[in-house]
C-alpha cells in the first residue's frame, strides 16, 4: 500500500507508525484507517519486537475529521455504530493483542478518539506541552475508541467521570501524576527518550513481555484464582522459550543477555 495518511518504517525490530495528516492534527479519515490495518498486519508478520507510534506536527491527533460526517439539512443520521465497529474498535483490540510492547509517543494534542488511541498503548509517554481531551461531550457522545474501559481503570470512577462529562483540558504533567500515562517529558528530550524506548524493547525479552500484557489486560476481568492459573500456564510456556534459557545462563555467567525475543 502506498500510504499517504500515515508514515511506516521497520528496522532492527522497531517498527514506527506515524500519524501523518498534520494540517488536520492527524484527525482520522477512512483513507487513515485502511493504512493503519494495512500496516499493523505488516507489524504482526514482518518481525517486529516493538511497535512506536506517534503524530507528525504539532498534534497527537484530533480524533475524528469532522468533514467526513458532515451532513446537509435533511438527510440522514450518520451511524456512528458502524464506524466504530468498522474502524476504532479493531484498531484498539489489534493494538492490544500486539505480541509486544507498543509505545505511544503523544507528541501535542490528543483528542476525543485520538486521546483514547494513545491510550490503547503499553507505555505511553508526552510532551510536557501535549494535552488529552475528552471532547466527545461537546458533541453529544461519550468516549469512544475504549475510553469507557481504560478511564475509570487508569484514573478511578471520579476522575473518569470529570474528564468525559466536562471535556476539559488535561496537560500532561498532570496526566502522569493521576496515573493515565507512564511519563511526562520535557519537550526538547522527548525524541531521545522515544528512541531510547523504542531500543530498549527491540532488544529485550518479547515472548516474556508479550505474557505480561495479556496476564495484565485479563486480570482486570479474572479472579485472584483465575489470575493465578493464568501465571501458572504462561510461566510453564515461558520456561521452555530460548528467552528464558538466555537469560538464565547470561545471569550465571555474569553477563548481559542477548534476547532473541523467542
Amino acid at each position: 500500500m502506498d500510504y499517504q495518511s500515515i508514515e511506516f518504517g521497520l528496522e532492527q525490530g522497531i517498527a514506527r507508525i506515524t500519524l501523518n495528516r498534520p494540517d488536520k492534527l492527524n484527525s482520522f479519515t477512512a483513507a487513515m484507517h485502511g493504512e493503519l490495518a494495512d500496516a499493523l498486519t505488516r507489524v504482526e508478520s514482518q518481525g517486529a519486537r516493538v511497535l512506536v507510534l506517534t503524530g507528525r506536527g504539532r498534534g497527537f491527533c484530533a480524533g475524528q475529521d469532522l468533514s467526513e460526517r458532515q451532513m446537509s439539512a435533511g438527510s440522514a443520521p450518520v451511524d456512528l455504530g458502524h464506524t466504530i465497529e468498522t474502524y476504532y474498535a479493531p484498531l484498539v483490540r489489534r493494538l492490544h493483542a500486539l505480541p509486544m510492547p507498543v509505545v505511544v509517543g503523544v507528541n501535542g494534542v490528543a483528542a476525543g478518539a485520538g486521546a483514547n488511541l494513545a491510550l490503547a498503548g503499553d507505555i505511553v509517554i508526552a510532551k510536557r506541552s501535549a494535552s488529552f481531551i475528552q471532547a466527545f461531550c461537546r458533541l453529544g457522545l461519550l468516549p469512544d475508541t475504549g475510553g469507557t474501559y481504560v478511564l475509570p481503570r487508569l484514573v478511578g470512577h471520579a476522575r473518569a467521570m470529570g474528564l468525559a462529562l466536562l471535556g476539559d483540558k488535561l496537560p500532561a504533567e498532570k496526566a502522569e501524576q493521576w496515573g493515565l500515562i507512564w511519563e511526562c517529558v520535557d519537550d526538547e528530550a522527548f525524541d531521545a527518550r522515544l528512541d531510547e524506548l523504542a531500543r530498549h524493547f527491540a532488544a529485550a525479552p518479547t515472548k516474556g513481555l508479550a505474557a505480561a500484557k495479556r496476564a495484565i489486560d485479563a486480570s482486570l476481568g479474572h479472579t485472584l484464582d483465575e489470575q493465578l492459573d493464568l501465571e501458572r500456564d504462561l510461566m510453564r510456556e515461558l520456561g521452555r522459550s530460548a528467552d528464558y534459557a538466555e537469560g538464565v545462563a547470561a545471569f550465571l555467567a555474569k553477563r548481559a543477555p542477548v534476547f532473541g525475543g523467542k
